[in-house]
């Protein structure tokens, strides 16, 4: 495929980054390829960017913005602008001129903006900002309909009406419209409609048949009372039945004397379980059900309503009820019962029948369709209010987030800090630029470890704690001796703000050549700083310990002092080898010394300084190597992958680049500088002429021994 549209590139950070100039070069983008686009994925939290921009490019609302949904908001706005250059400018206002109108969707947004301006007493307004669109929210929650297909009860001027939708979201819920103020919707309205009717319908089933009703209205209470006690009845009838069918299970089927036995030691009371559990009388061959007397105190209130509410209805004021006419009641309820089976699952029964019949009869249902109906007909317009609100996001931000994800122009050019810049970090005499917020430093560091970078973690809060959040700082420059864990700074948001920052981790690698060179003479100094104080330690110890114990001994009071044993004679062949090897390293060192020092008095004066050098590169030249391949190939992309960015090149930070993101403290140009030091330690003067006459003695030694070609003693 031919590229039709010239590219510019620059070259920064080790690799060609696209040059973005124009709208066209926006317009042109689908068309370069990918593999030259610096990120492929950025997340829309944790950057210096507007995070309402950034929700409106992320389409699918997954917290990142990728490389289609960039490409979509650039096609979008391009359709909508006259000239697209505008967004080179990012300026949050937009002239009306400038909207494309040659489009529905361009007279829709030129409409809307024009509709605000009027809502804002602006009419004569020739362009739009982000400042007018401050309550835009609001001002689409305030409409009657506001395209969201929710209908609220407070917009609703009729009073039945009002009330009819209030009922629907008694039984069946609400959704919140634009404005959060409950209401609803289509699913809503059809659902409660059709169990209106479905349950209306149902009702009217058992009204119309008199064997499902028999006793009218009263029958559901008559149910209630038969099915509270229906097992206890049958139990009943069963038990006298057997005792019908042999005459000695009458007496254990009305319970035992032992039963009895068993209550009395109890305290009785007519909901007690166990009285409960005994029959409703006492039991005798095909004896009828009394009615009035001789009942089960557990039972005496269900047997009464049975009686009132069907017995007396339908048999008449009987003291007693036969099998045969319990199993009359019975047949009747069976109709009863499989309508009531047939009963469909509502939550519109709580309003009652009369309700709803009278909400059906007014045909409601169509009336709220028609409401539901105007509002989503003005749902393209209220769409459009919003994508003017788009429309100029788009014309401030798409250009800078462009820059900082195609490319990462702002951050190689230094022209501006790159959108994963939070702020700047003081500390240790230094000023870091590179800082990027991090949400869990443990899981960062573990990746941001590959990136070659000396870098601090700290956490930074401020108003008392209030507010609290976690940066790391890149040192590029400087050294690493006083980076300690716990040491304090001052963060600088990019909004100015001061926060407190302590360090909590450091991921240690070289900063800068300099500190490799001095690297080994500090460790160097370190051991032997390391071992004096402990030789210091442990003979102050041993001080105190001993007199501690002479204060111990001396409190216990006079006591026998032991026989000292005679020392023995010095045996000179046991410690002749002691004194050989002491000889031995005192001459080897000596050897080494004198061939270091003889060879430097060899040389003529010009040339010493120049072997000293050497000897010290010498020394330095491994540190310094290994720093300097170390530090060519610092990379941003690591620090960046482990933030959730999807990064596409290395973003390659080389010694020269480093040393701007780090700035080291130097006093400003015409400082007045004094060097006196009242507080300054004291010189001493003697060591100076100890070390000089111990070199004067050297070379008189080396002199008196030939190294300079000539000997003291003649052979």
């Amino acid at each position: 495929m031919t590229n039709s549209h010239s590219w510019n590139f620059f070259r920064a950070g080790g690799f060609d980054q696209v040059q973005l100039d124009s709208g066209a070069d926006l317009l042109a983008l689908k068309e370069l390829d990918q593999k030259l686009w610096v990120a492929l994925s950025c997340p829309t939290r944790g950057i210096e960017f507007d995070s309402r921009t950034l929700d409106l490019i992320d389409s699918d609302a997954d917290g990142h913005v990728r490389v289609n949904e960039v490409l979509a908001a650039i096609a979008w706005v391009g359709g909508l602008l006259k000239r697209v250059d505008l967004l080179v400018k990012g300026t949050d206002y937009l002239p009306l001129a400038e909207i494309n109108d040659a489009s529905e969707e361009g007279r829709q947004v030129l409409a809307s903006a024009r509709h605000i301006l009027k809502s804002l007493g602006k009419s004569g307004a020739t362009a739009i900002s982000l400042a007018d669109m401050v309550d835009i929210d609001k001002l689409v929650a305030d409409l009657d309909f506001n395209g969201d297909g929710v209908i609220c009860a407070t917009r609703i001027h009729d009073a039945e009406l009002r009330t009819t939708v209030e009922d629907i979201i008694q039984c069946n819920g609400s959704v919140a419209d634009l404005s959060g103020t409950a209401g609803i919707n289509q699913d809503i309205s059809d659902k409660f409609f059709a169990e209106a009717a479905a349950y209306s319908a149902w009702l009217a089933e058992g009204e119309g048949d008199v064997a499902i009703l028999f006793a009218g209205d009263k029958t559901l209470a008559a149910a209630e009372a038969f099915h509270a006690v229906k097992g206890k009845v049958d139990d009943y009838f069963i038990r006298c039945q057997l005792a019908a069918y042999d005459t000695r299970a009458a007496l254990p089927l009305s319970r035992s004397a032992d039963d009895y036995q068993h209550l009395a030691a109890q305290n009785l009371s007519a909901q007690s379980i166990e009285v409960a559990n005994f029959p409703l009388a006492t039991v005798e061959a095909n004896k009828p059900l009394p009615l009035v007397s001789g009942i089960n105190p557990a039972w005496r209130d269900q047997i009464k309503a049975l009686f009132e509410k069907i017995v007396v209805p339908q048999l008449g004021n009987k003291e007693n009820l036969s099998a045969a006419e319990w199993a009359v009641l019975c047949t009747k309820f069976m109709a009863f019962e499989t309508w009531q089976a047939r009963k469909p699952t509502s939550s519109v029964e709580q309003l009652g029948i009369v309700r709803i019949r009278k909400i059906l009869d007014r045909n409601y249902h169509a009336v709220i369709d028609g409401l539901i109906a105007q509002d989503k007909a003005v749902e393209a317009e209220v769409k459009a209010i919003h994508s003017v609100e788009r429309l100029l996001r788009y014309n401030r931000d798409l250009f800078s987030l462009v820059n900082n994800f195609v490319s990462f122009r702002n951050f190689y050019t230094g022209k501006g800090k790159a959108i994963f810049q939070v702020g700047t970090l003081y500390l240790d005499g230094r000023s870091c630029e590179l800082c990027i917020k991090v949400e869990d430093v443990t899981k960062h560091a573990s990746f941001a470890n590959m990136s070659g970078m000396c870098l601090a973690y700290c956490d930074c809060v401020r108003n008392g704690g209030a507010e609290k959040m976690s940066i790391a700082a890149a040192f590029t420059a400087g050294d690493s001796d006083f980076l300690l864990v716990g040491r304090n700074g001052i963060f600088y948001d990019r909004k100015g703000r001061d926060w407190d920052a302590s360090i909590v981790r450091i991921i240690d690698n070289p900063i800068s050549i300099r500190q490799a060179f001095w690297s080994p003479y500090k460790k160097l100094s370190q051991m032997i700083s390391d071992q004096l104080q402990k030789l210091a330690a442990s003979k102050a110890n041993a001080v105190e310990d001993k007199m501690l114990k002479t204060v111990v001994d001396t409190s216990k009071g006079p006591l026998e002092v032991p026989a000292v044993p005679p020392k023995p004679p010095f045996d000179v062949g046991k410690f002749a080898g002691i004194f050989a090897a002491i000889g031995l390293a005192i001459g080897a060192i000596g050897g080494i010394l004198a061939s270091i020092v003889g060879g430097l008095l060899g040389l003529k004066f010009w040339q010493i300084p120049l072997a000293v050098i050497g000897l010290m590169l010498l020394i330095s030249c491994p540190s310094m190597v290994l720093a300097w391949f170390k530090l060519k190939r610092r990379n941003l992309g690591p620090i960046l992958d482990a933030n959730g960015w999807a990064i596409n090149a290395r973003l390659l930070v080389n010694i020269p680049f480093g040393t701007t993101l780090t700035s080291l403290a130097h006093l400003p140009k015409g400082a007045n500088h004094s060097l006196i030091d009242p507080f300054a330690d004291k010189k001493v003067i003697w060591p100076y002429y100890l070390i000089i006459a111990l070199g004067i003695c050297a070379l008189i030694g080396l002199w008196y021994f030939g190294i300079f070609g000539h000997r003291g003693i003649d052979n």
